[in-house]
């Protein structure tokens, strides 16, 4: 198809009544669109082949891709729609550049419930598998068997990424609680440190994180189980921005409200219990929306969840102790959910938290 059909194409649908605003959140469809034409003709939809998107917001009026970020390499078929500005979200790379500078994978190993030799023996797992993000907390109570095991695998230690938390519990001394979860993993550093929740003193207890990211010991800094009304409150307070919110976050509760405000603020978005947490992981595997998709592209309903997550820009941590499990939770980037299908998964939403946090 040359440039002149293309042309009369989006010529044609601005006649075609749109009932919506071509500016808010239901521009999505109307993008989407766009986008198929471009990716089907092999057509990049920023300048390619003399295809100029300038040349079209002059017929059109306005920017195709506004609001929703269109983050597609040029020499890939990846689209992202996410709310982030200055952030670089690269499925190809499998990573995100986060605003501290740092670049961390896009998928992890998430260790709640993983205690003594089961989590020793399930991050050997994840790396031997290739993951290199981890993550852990104070709570957890397994920072010692997770330094272990990074120090075991002979993997360079600027390889892996390690994520941990320090507890409410720990906010009135913080400084304590800090060189104790240093201590524990004995890896040399901590790339990120969060807040598990928020808590008396939570401010005071990152402005203590702060002080070690200026001496090196912790490279960035986030909060976990923050929402809008809590990060309004929290973010004047402190001098610097956090590089990670870490939410509660699957098909069934989706926090379509929270994830464009934190991804606005270019902080990226972590999301635990992909696969819904305890209790409810079978009924979510099992759905059959998802279950459909999964056979559409000869995946596990798992992967579908974590590939439906890294779509909306959302980085993965799915726990498990299972090696083929674990496995099977990195081959995550060889398929593509469609717009249609990424919109049947935000369709099971049912605002439904499967945790008090």
């Amino acid at each position: 198809m040359n440039k002149k059909i293309i042309f009369v194409i989006l010529l044609l649908i601005l006649f075609i009544p749109i009932p919506f605003h071509l500016k808010d959140g239901g521009s999505i469809k109307f993008k989407a669109l766009l986008y198929e034409i471009t990716k089907v003709h092999k057509i990049n939809s920023y300048s390619q082949n003399g295809f100029d998107e300038g040349l079209i917001v002059k017929i059109l009026g306005f920017k195709i891709f506004d609001n929703v970020k269109e983050n597609r390499d040029m020499n890939s078929d990846n689209f992202i729609s996410s709310n982030y500005k200055n952030i670089s979200f690269d499925l190809d790379k499998k990573q995100v550049t986060l605003n501290s500078g740092y670049v961390m994978p896009l998928n992890g190993l998430g260790t709640y419930s993983l205690t003594e030799d089961t989590c020793y023996q399930a991050v050997l797992s994840a790396l031997k598998a290739g993951v290199r993000l981890i993550d852990t907390a104070y709570m957890y109570g397994n920072e010692e068997e997770i330094g272990r095991a990074i120090k075991d695998s002979n993997i360079p230690r600027e390889e892996i990424f390690v994520i941990t938390k320090i507890y409410p519990t720990q906010y009135d001394d913080p400084k304590s609680a800090i060189e104790m979860a240093l201590k524990k993993l004995d890896i040399g550093y901590i790339d990120m440190m969060l807040l598990h929740h928020p808590g008396s003193n939570d401010v005071l207890a990152y402005k203590e994180m702060e002080k070690y990211v200026s001496s090196g010991q912790i490279h960035s800094l986030g909060l976990s189980n923050w929402y809008v009304k809590e990060l309004k409150e929290f973010l004047p307070q402190v001098n610097i921005v956090p590089a990670l919110v870490q939410n509660e976050i699957h098909p069934f509760y989706q926090e379509n409200d929270v994830i464009p405000y934190i991804q606005n603020l270019d902080i990226v978005v972590q999301g635990w219990y992909p696969f819904g947490g305890r209790g409810y992981t079978s009924e979510l595997l099992n759905n059959e929306t998802i279950l459909k998709i999964a056979q559409n592209h000869h995946v596990s309903s798992a992967q579908v969840i974590l590939r439906w997550n890294l779509q909306k820009g959302v980085v993965v941590i799915p726990g498990s102790s299972n090696p083929e499990h674990i496995k099977e939770n990195t081959e995550i980037y060889d398929f593509e959910l469609s717009y249609e299908e990424m919109q049947q998964i935000n369709a099971l939403d049912k605002g439904e938290k499967h945790d008090w946090y």
